[in-house]
């Protein structure tokens, strides 16, 4: 896989994984149904879901070319870029307004 590729490849599932928290109602994707599920399921979910997607774009870059090593700052940085891309999901979730 080459390098553009494997960039789009983490951007799409990382979009993909911030969001999936807020359209499920399992716990933690796969267990038993909560009607209402706590904020609390929602946030380790976004975490574990985060922890992935960083996995994959060290794993990406590991079979690229050398991988290079991050400070807390990066780490940091793209938490919160993650937890940006998953707000269409948490609006949808909690901001839309019910049918009238």
């Amino acid at each position: 896989m080459d390098q553009p590729a494997a960039i789009w490849l983490v951007l799409v599932v990382t979009v993909l994984t911030a969001n999936l928290p807020y359209f499920t109602e399992r716990l933690l994707l796969v267990g038993p149904r909560r009607a209402p599920k706590a904020v609390g399921w929602r946030l380790l979910e976004l975490l574990l879901m985060a922890l992935f997607s960083l996995g994959l774009g060290v794993w990406l870059e590991s079979h690229i070319g050398q991988r290079h090593e991050q400070g807390w700052e990066f780490y940091a940085a793209g938490l919160c870029l993650f937890i940006t891309l998953g707000f269409p999901g948490f609006v949808w979730r909690y901001l839309r307004r019910g049918r009238a």
